[in-house]
């Protein structure tokens, strides 16, 4: 993560009370967002819903893993 993204999770780790650990972003999921915000942006016609559906992601997260998550988005026809 660059260095704003990583002031910006410890921020919310603070805040949230939680460890900044849990937060953190490999490469492997920040292209991984980055390709379901382009598809959420595109397929919708709608640029605000990539960060609404990265949103609904965190959400889920816990239920999920996000590879199982983009699975479900890439393969989806709404």
């Amino acid at each position: 993560m660059d260095e704003w993204l990583s002031a910006a999770r410890d921020a919310i780790a603070r805040g949230a009370g939680i460890p900044p650990e849990p937060l953190e972003l490999d490469d492997e999921d920040v292209a991984t967002l980055l390709d379901l915000a382009r598809i959420a942006a595109h397929d919708s016609g709608d640029r605000t819903n990539a960060p609404l559906l990265c949103y609904l992601l965190g959400l889920a997260r816990g239920g999920a893993s996000l590879a199982d998550l983009a699975a479900i988005i890439r393969g989806s026809t709404f």
